[in-house]
């Protein structure tokens, strides 16, 4: 599915099968940019990848800190970071495919009116068994220490109320359009139209 840019939407999906798909299309030349990194989900539960997100983030440098690994907390982040581990970074091949990759918290305007798309075999509905236990990339990263998720929540529903009221006006204006009164004339050649079964 070769398109000039492919928006995802990522509430649903699981982070690391989304990851896997978006480096191959990214390593293929497609653009993809991935939105609501926040609404993500990983398996397992929220304790059990918080102490493995604290794990990773004790690893360091010996000799001088700064100099990595540098450890992330936005999900968006976290994402990149995923993927950037199934690409071949290092190579130019890789570079190049990493940089048509972008993800972003929340859903920025730019992207708002674009057609999302979901990766089907990366939902969690399709891939974990009903009883098994997950939790939102989200949650995680505010356990870890992110701090934007209050400013990212109150975004993402100004944006959904906007979108809500524009949809009702779109409707309204449809049953306003349909419900137009014919003249006479009109209605004429239609009950023509009817007798002689012209639409049937």
């Amino acid at each position: 599915m070769f398109k000039k840019l492919v928006v995802v939407d990522g509430k649903g999906h699981l982070a690391g099968r989304l990851a896997s798909y978006i480096a191959k299309e990214a390593l293929n030349g497609q653009r993809v940019v991935v939105v609501r990194c926040e609404k993500l989900l990983v398996s397992g539960s929220a304790y059990r990848n918080k102490i493995k997100v604290m794990d990773f983030k004790h690893k360091r440098m010996s000799t001088n800190p700064k100099k990595g690994p540098i450890h992330q907390r936005s999900p968006a982040q976290m994402l990149l970071r995923k993927i950037r581990g199934m690409l071949p970074h290092k190579s130019p091949l890789g570079a190049a495919a990493f940089g048509r990759v972008k993800c972003y918290d929340g859903c920025p305007l730019s992207f708002n009116a674009k057609k999302k798309f979901v990766v089907r075999d990366a939902l969690k509905i399709v891939r974990l068994k009903p009883r098994s236990r997950f939790c939102c990339l989200g949650d995680v990263a505010t356990i870890c220490g992110w701090t934007k998720a209050g400013i990212i929540n109150k975004f993402e529903a100004s944006r959904a109320g906007a979108n809500r009221k524009w949809h009702l006006a779109r409707n309204d204006k449809k049953k306003a359009q349909s419900n137009v009164p014919q003249n006479e004339e009109l209605k004429k050649i239609n009950a023509e139209l009817d007798a002689l079964l012209y639409y049937k």
